[in-house]
């Protein structure tokens, strides 16, 4: 029996007991294209439904959780091109065929356990199949079972049998001419060996043998995940969940107690100081953005598949992408200013007119917020996207716009490298010079460049590779693999960068010691560094006095104190 209802927009709502009175037969109802915007408690009571077709019902927001008590049924339920945001809690049981493309507010499944029976699903998200990916329907356990119990009566029959033979000879020759009169019987009485002997009258109900027993059927689920998300969590592997906490805290705090200790300074804002402080805050949003995924990939852990879209279309993945960007592109560029600065300071060591000073590096990072702000905010306009993925990096290149946005990004990223390695070696060359600087503190400086070189070349260099081979449609590495660069080298700089440029070196201790010493601890030793402070202070005064022109022990004591900022 089929009952059709469409085109009505006037019709709002499906009322309880709406179809109650109808026969006893199998019932399709196909309520399309109304103006449906609510289906109230037990509003098919009474029915026994084959199919529920409401599709197209646009305004369709809400089913109640017992709109199907009362029923039985439905085995087919599609849902595609409404507006549900969730399915009702009861009734689902039955359903082997769920239609939901085109509903994009359902973003949330009921409890898997209610799909006990669902063989076929067509929804919108790719994630929700990952659902269904080690579901086993009702039917298919039972099978399972029914073979286990199989496999051990045939066991034990077998034995029997065998038993039976070492005593009778005739019994052998019954057996095997029973078993090629009556190879697949189901009779009791035409085979002892029958399935009838093994199972119950209830559950041979309804078995095929060739079909349901031999080839039991499996639920299939379209569209199926593609490889910008796999049915994994966020971080997919385990060890990257314990590790990411680990490199996050380590990130925050360090980057948290630069910025404290060179804003709270009463010593005045240098040139580095200032570069020092950017560079910083670059970091710490870096480890903000990894706190951000951490904490989501920890909420979400063995159901990402329920929140993949909430998370990766709403607001909290489009944060931590903008965060992750912005802190990049700062941090690479401050990195790059850094250098420059230290190579400039050293070539023109003694010439005080082409100093560097605040007034010239406001602008220029200034310049760097603009460019970090700008590059970091296209993704949310269109260019490339933050949803791509559950990491949320903008990995998106299906337009040539959104290809050519990644390029530029990598293509300065692996300029800003040349550009520190080239100013690095110049530096380098400089204070090799055994008039300038003596050799162990030659070596010294060596090994601190070689340093600083080397965790931007491990930060930067796996990355760019990839990423550029990605953004030319040619990946090769997976997403999955691609969360182990996300956690172990993208973070690299700002989990170090506190370390190598503020926190080893002597300035910075002795700020810190400072500042301790306010707090009432740490008092010896910052008096000190304030007295070491006040005595190489005044020896400079009274050397720069006496000299009249640039020293060879002068220069390189600014050679020195330049490596050390």
């Amino acid at each position: 029996f089929q009952r059709e209802l469409c085109d009505n927009l006037r019709m709002t709502i499906i009322p309880q007991n709406a179809f109650q009175g109808m026969n006893n037969e199998s019932l399709t109802l196909k309520l399309y294209k109304n103006g449906f915007e609510d289906i109230h408690s037990h509003a098919f009571n009474g029915t026994k439904l084959n199919q529920l077709i409401l599709k197209d019902n646009k305004n369709l927001r809400r089913i109640h959780n017992d709109a199907l008590r009362g029923a039985t049924g439905p085995d087919v339920l599609d849902i595609s091109s409404t507006a549900l945001e969730s399915l009702p809690s009861y009734g689902l049981e039955a359903i082997q065929v769920l239609n939901a493309t085109s509903s994009y507010s359902l973003k949330r499944l009921p409890p898997l356990d209610k799909f006990s029976s669902l063989l076929e699903a067509v929804l919108t998200y790719p994630s929700h199949c990952c659902a269904f990916r080690n579901l086993r329907t009702e039917k298919q356990n039972l099978l399972l079972s029914i073979f286990d119990n199989f496999s051990k009566e045939c066991e034990s029959t077998m034995r029997k049998q065998t038993n039976e033979m070492l005593n009778d000879s005739n019994n052998t020759l019954l057996w095997s001419a029973e078993r090629n009169t009556h190879p697949f019987a189901t009779d009791d009485e035409s085979s002892p060996y029958s399935y009838s002997t093994i199972f119950d009258d209830s559950e041979m109900a309804g078995l095929e043998f060739e079909y349901d027993f031999c080839q039991p059927k499996v639920l299939t689920c379209t569209p199926e995940p593609d490889a910008f998300n796999p049915c994994e969590d966020i971080l997919g592997y385990s060890f990257l969940r314990v590790l990411i906490w680990f490199i996050n805290i380590l990130a925050i705090a360090g980057n948290f107690t630069v910025l404290l200790v060179l804003l709270t300074s009463h010593y005045k804002l240098t040139v580095p100081r200032f570069l020092m402080c950017n560079l910083s805050f670059a970091d710490f949003c870096m480890g903000l953005y990894l706190l951000l995924i951490a904490s989501v990939d920890a909420q979400t852990s063995g159901q990402y598949y329920n929140h993949a879209i909430d998370w990766q279309t709403g607001s909290g993945c489009s944060t931590a992408g903008f965060f992750t960007v912005f802190a990049s592109e700062l941090s690479v560029y401050t990195l790059t200013v850094i250098t420059v600065e230290r190579w400039h300071t050293i070539t023109y060591a003694m010439q005080l007119d082409r100093k560097l000073r605040l007034r010239h590096a406001v602008p220029v990072m200034l310049g760097g917020w603009l460019f970090s702000i700008g590059i970091a905010m296209l993704p949310l306009f269109g260019v490339s996207s933050y949803m791509k993925v559950s990491i949320c990096l903008p990995m998106d290149i299906e337009t040539g716009l959104s290809q050519a946005y990644i390029l530029l990004i990598l293509v300065l990223n692996v300029v800003a490298f040349i550009v520190i390695c080239a100013c690095y070696i110049k530096i380098y060359i400089a204070v090799q010079n055994p008039e300038l600087v003596a050799a162990n503190k030659d070596t010294k400086v060596a090994k601190r460049m070689a340093i600083l070189i080397f965790t931007d070349f491990t930060c930067m260099a796996p990355i760019s590779f990839f990423a550029i081979s990605a953004a030319f449609k040619v990946p090769l590495i997976t997403v999955t693999n691609s969360k182990i660069l996300l956690v172990l080298f993208y973070p690299v700089n700002s989990c170090a960068n506190p370390f190598l440029y503020a926190i080893f070196t002597k300035a910075f201790q002795r700020d810190f010691f400072l500042l301790m010493s306010k707090l009432g601890c740490c008092k010896s030793r910052a008096e000190l560094y304030r007295m070491n402070y006040f005595s190489a202070y005044n020896s400079n005064c009274k050397n720069g006095g006496v000299a009249t022109g640039p020293s060879k022990a002068s220069k390189a004591f600014l050679v020195l104190s330049a490596i050390e900022k």
